[in-house]
């Protein structure tokens, strides 16, 4: 058997990752005992037995039932110690797949009635990342998010109020939800308010619809990334366009399984993208629900699509490049990667000195924010 370079010490960036779903299964479980919370069966099924639930989100029956799944995990989260929590487990585990840098999206909207109303709740979160970030060396940024669901005039004022924050960690503005409802342009003020703020604009597309929802993104919205977009290799002349204006697709495999995209892991168009010259960060999106982090999404490319360690490292710069890292910290970064792929296959270089362990994390402030767009 043909030996390979861990992927878990790959150094890489992890630009989609979802708050409520970054959880790890013991913590829900505790979290859920200790509120007396009644979690649905299926949600216990898949904490204890280790698989993911078979959602089939591509009609609204299995979108609305993933959706309950993900309410119920929410409602675990009561107070500012959860919150702190959860970050912190997050940044340990992402460390633990070779994070270098985390972007973490949340809509803060979504706890503000327990935490004091939605500034003390996205001051919270913010607070619990910036220690997190410190106490574990890990840098990390956040990414609001709006919801397709909801009010366009509940997106501006989630907008305003990322700007109000960016010089407290908040680097990008989202969109997420069933990208079948809500049309992109219908929230374009919301993100020209992100975008004249100097956040980068990275809603949903191209996951549960076609190709037509990239291009909305990108003709409405102007996004500099795209959350999941793999619909785009449907269409060669759209991913021709990501691929020349260089907007990254935050790919997320076992996501797409899991809700039914694809049938197969082997059926997401890794390879189709990657030969297209689209970039793309592969990430997460919800481990809590779909079983694997972030290591495992490489290890997907790798087992399901051929890819060598070689296209692996590139896999891994691109994330990097689509990251809101500063400068500095990417430098860093695609040098680890580099050394990664120089190094002796099958010698580890896990250590607390090894290249590429830990990012140094930089105070949040003005100028942090320079994706690379």
């Amino acid at each position: 058997m043909e030996r390979v370079r861990d992927v878990s010490e790959l150094p890489k960036a992890h630009l989609h990752l979802h708050f409520t779903g970054s959880m790890r299964p013991s913590t829900l479980l505790e979290l859920a005992d200790k509120y007396g919370v009644r979690l649905p069966e299926a949600l216990t099924d898949a904490l204890t037995g280790g698989e993911p639930p078979r959602l089939r989100a591509t009609d609204e029956r299995g979108w609305f039932r993933f959706q309950r799944l993900y309410d119920a995990a929410r409602s675990c989260i009561r107070s500012a110690e959860d919150i702190q929590r959860l970050v912190r487990e997050a940044a340990e585990e992402d460390i633990r797949d070779g994070s270098g840098w985390l972007e973490i999206q949340v809509d803060p909207t979504s706890y503000a009635p327990r935490l004091g109303g939605l500034i003390p709740a996205l001051e919270i979160i913010l607070d619990a990342v910036d220690s997190a970030s410190r106490d574990t060396g890990l840098g990390m940024r956040v990414l609001v998010a709006a919801n397709r669901m909801k009010h366009p005039l509940d997106a501006r004022t989630l907008a305003r109020l990322a700007v109000r924050y960016a010089d407290r960690g908040i680097v990008g503005f989202g969109l997420s939800n069933d990208e079948r409802r809500g049309m992109a342009r219908d929230f374009d003020r919301a993100f020209a308010i992100a975008r004249d703020g100097g956040l980068l604009s990275a809603p949903h597309g191209g996951e549960l619809a076609g190709p037509a929802s990239v291009r909305d993104c990108l003709d409405d919205l102007d996004a500099h990334r795209i959350g999941h977009g793999v619909r785009a290799a449907d269409d060669p002349r759209l991913m021709k366009r990501l691929a020349d204006r260089g907007v990254t697709c935050e790919v997320c495999p076992a996501s797409n399984v899991a809700l039914g995209v694809y049938d197969k892991l082997a059926d997401v168009p890794l390879r189709t993208l990657f030969e297209a010259g689209v970039p793309m960060a592969l990430g997460a999106d919800d481990p809590l629900l779909f079983g694997s982090r972030l290591a495992a999404q490489y290890e997907i490319a790798r087992r399901h699509h051929d890819f060598t360690d070689a296209e692996l490292a590139e896999l891994a710069r691109q994330s990097i490049r689509g990251s809101a890292a500063p400068e500095d910290v990417r430098e860093k970064l695609l040098s680890d990667v580099d050394a990664w792929l120089t190094a002796p296959v099958g010698r580890s270089g896990r250590g607390a000195d090894r290249p590429g362990s830990r990012c140094p994390a930089p105070s949040p402030g003005p100028g942090t924010g320079g994706a690379a767009w």
